[in-house]
């Protein structure tokens, strides 16, 4: 293998034997590497291939914000859960997954501490998901002497059934990702800005509408937060949530399906996440 761009010491984008283009992890991959040299491969820790939903430009952006050895965990875990759940775990899965768990041990390091409401749903209805995740979370401490909270194991879980539930029909695919070019007119109208789509926050963004996709195709919306936590956000993102409703409009509108308030108010912290990023 060729290098043909370094993004990190640990990340760098490589022709492989089949001459196609590949994002390469491993701790010290690119230090001092240079265009036109060949590939340690005794360093590659990891292998991800630009596709149709995530090309080079956003899998370098998650991948030299995650670090490598993060990478090979989330890994690990999928590897480790595809017996129990009976499935096999796409390429795809490591990112989220690794971005994740990255960011949850972090929060533990800076005592930020999450709660997750939908405990009671995802132990009522994905039982073997959540024990698998809940041995993700003791594989997490084991690698990495950081002990995550007993609760990460729903989001981990949570991140299992959305795997589940993916599919490989084409014509979902085009109607979501028109979808996500009407959303992005709608941010930039709101904003009166471009917001660009191969950003981070926007990459995350998209993976949240393709989770809330798989919500509604399975009438599963989130339900669960009193009405005091929507005032709050409401009144602390007051433009984030009207552009939120904008969105939720056009969700209605093309899905056929009403959108549950509780859907408006994580569409609304996305989009604060965004326009917070887009004004820097």
């Amino acid at each position: 293998m060729e290098v043909l761009k370094v993004f990190n010491n640990n990340v760098v984008l490589a022709r492989d034997h089949d001459a196609s283009e590949v994002v390469l992890t491993g701790r010290g991959l690119g230090y001092q590497a240079r265009r036109g040299d060949p590939v340690d491969e005794s360093r590659v820790a990891q292998r991800f291939r630009p596709d149709a939903e995530h090309d080079v430009q956003q899998l370098t952006a998650f991948l030299t914000e995650i670090p490598p050895e993060h990478l090979a965990l989330a890994a690990e875990i999928l590897h480790d859960a595809q017996d129990d759940l009976e499935t096999t775990f796409t390429q795809g899965m490591v990112i989220p997954l690794a971005d994740h768990i990255s960011f949850a041990i972090k929060r533990v390091r800076q005592h930020i501490a999450v709660e997750y409401p939908l405990r009671s749903e995802v132990a009522h209805l994905y039982p073997r998901e959540l024990r698998v995740a809940r041995r993700a979370v003791a594989l997490v401490a084991a690698r990495t002497g950081v002990d995550l909270p007993a609760d990460e194991a729903v989001p981990i879980a949570l991140h299992f059934v959305n795997a589940l539930f993916a599919t490989d029909d084409l014509s979902r695919t085009f109607r979501m990702t028109e979808l996500f070019r009407q959303v992005f007119e709608i941010l930039d109208s709101a904003y009166d800005r471009h917001f660009d789509t191969e950003s981070i926050n926007a990459a995350r963004f998209i993976t949240h509408l393709r989770y809330f996709f798989v919500r509604v195709d399975t009438d599963r919306q989130l339900m669960e937060n009193p009405e005091t936590f929507t005032t709050t956000i409401r009144q602390s993102f007051p433009d984030a949530y009207l552009c939120a409703e904008r969105v939720k409009a056009l969700l209605e509108l093309r899905l056929e399906k009403p959108i549950s308030t509780d859907e408006v108010v994580y569409l609304t912290l996305h989009v604060a996440r965004l326009a917070t990023e887009a004004a820097r």
